[in-house]
């Protein structure tokens, strides 16, 4: 009868499930609409009670009090339309809640949906990401992003510089994968339902190793050869849009092929000025003035805007030249590729960016920094195996003492709360 009386209150509920994700979901007219659309109100009921973590199918349906069978054919339905992630096949299989991004977002545009109002849900994630800047600020604040700048290998230095890793390597990274895959791309396909999409390539979103296998499973990609992906790779780099990888140094699970005018991460960027939004590569743009002839295609095209071109002035003559802010270059390279006169070129940044190692490290950092490791260390968990708290103490240990702080108050009210729910089921009334 509750829920007949307030028929808002799942949607309500899964929009603060979906807050508590480490990138959160911040409540807005807007997107309960786009919940709506999404979610039948069943499996907004099923999608609130799920865990950040993986949880098995057999947990899940003690948790829900739903038989394992009739649980796994909503979940694997939920799954093909992108609103839970599924690992794992026959009985080992694992679900979790698809965060609002990198997830459902994702999931709705990486393929036509002829069952859904892809304008409409155009309109509704445009405004919600593009129009009220409270999506932006949840998900890219602090330091820790999902996404990093990969930088043109052509336009690396030759000699001793430093070490050039794999990791930092975009076709090492498909050369190494498991598996590869390509969907179309969310932001360019989400674009062209509102009319504004630019002429890039679409179908060009890579997908890598259980990344890849996940989407080829549920139908969201379709599976490609190492050849074909490295082909998509230099076709996009021609094209002169910029590679975005998982910011992870083990197991990439996609490469994106950005261009400036549709990429969401790109547009947090340039609309709120959220300088760190994408992490930066290792290199930075460097320019030789004496080559320099100032004719402006590096800041064309230059993603973020990072470039720009000022006259000079001395007692003999003027000249154009491209000035850089240093804070705000990705370290992609894609203006080397354009420079005619070879004035352009990428050398180490001064100190080195950190990449977590795994997606796992990664959400704890982002945890971490975000005040949110309580929650994603016992939300729906009884217990956490000791490998796992074993790289949290990892992390915690190789953190800022202010940041180590920062999580270790969240965790000891956590730790208090746990204690006295567990009394609590000792203790008979």
């Amino acid at each position: 009868m509750g829920h007949n009386a307030d028929p808002n209150r799942r949607y309500r509920l899964l929009q603060q499930r979906l807050d508590r994700n480490i990138t959160g979901a911040p409540a807005s007219p807007v997107f309960m609409q786009i919940l709506k659309l999404l979610f039948s109100p069943e499996d907004a009921e099923i999608a609130r009670r799920m865990p950040t973590r993986f949880i098995s199918l057999e947990r899940l349906s003690r948790k829900l009090a739903i038989p394992p069978d009739e649980l796994d054919e909503k979940l694997t339905d939920m799954a093909m339309r992108g609103l839970v992630i599924d690992i794992g096949q026959g009985k080992r299989r694992y679900f979790s809640l698809s965060p609002v991004v990198i997830g459902f977002f994702e999931y709705t545009f990486m393929r036509c949906r002829r069952e859904l109002p892809m304008t409409e849900l155009a309109r509704l994630f445009d405004d919600y990401m593009r129009k009220d800047d409270r999506f932006a600020h949840s998900v890219f604040q602090k330091e820790t992003q999902i996404g990093r700048s990969l930088v043109r290998e052509e336009a690396l230095p030759e000699g001793d510089y430093m070490e050039i890793l794999d990791w930092e390597r975009a076709s090492r990274l498909i050369e190494s994968a498991t598996a590869a895959a390509v969907s179309l791309c969310a932001c360019r396909h989400k674009a062209s339902h509102l009319g504004r999409a630019c002429e890039a390539e679409q179908e060009n979103c890579i997908s890598l190793n259980i990344g890849a296998e996940i989407l080829v499973r549920n139908h969201h990609a379709r599976k490609l050869t190492t050849a074909e992906a490295l082909r998509i790779l230099e076709k996009s780099k021609q094209a002169g849009l910029v590679q975005t990888g998982d910011n992870v140094r083990h197991n990439v699970n996609y490469i994106c092929n950005c261009c400036s005018c549709c990429c969401e991460m790109i547009a947090a960027i340039r609309i709120f000025n959220i300088r760190n939004a994408i992490v930066t590569s290792n290199w930075i743009m460097n320019t030789d003035l004496t080559k320099c002839a100032g004719c402006g295609r590096c800041e064309k095209i230059c993603p973020v805007g990072a470039i720009v071109i000022l006259e000079k002035q001395d007692a003999e003559s003027r000249k154009k030249q491209a000035l850089l802010d240093d804070k705000l270059c990705l370290g992609c390279g894609v203006c080397y590729s354009v420079c005619k006169t070879g004035a352009i070129s990428m050398k180490p940044r001064a100190r080195r960016v950190h990449t977590p190692e795994t997606t796992f490290d990664r959400m704890i950092a982002m945890a971490i920094e975000r005040g949110k490791l309580a929650d994603l260390i016992f939300a729906g968990h009884e217990n956490l195996g000791h490998r796992a708290l074993g790289r949290i103490l990892s992390v915690l240990e190789n953190s800022p003492p202010v940041k180590a702080l920062m999580a270790i108050r969240p965790l000891r009210s956590a730790f208090f709360d746990a204690a006295v729910k567990a009394a609590k089921k000792a203790t008979p009334l």
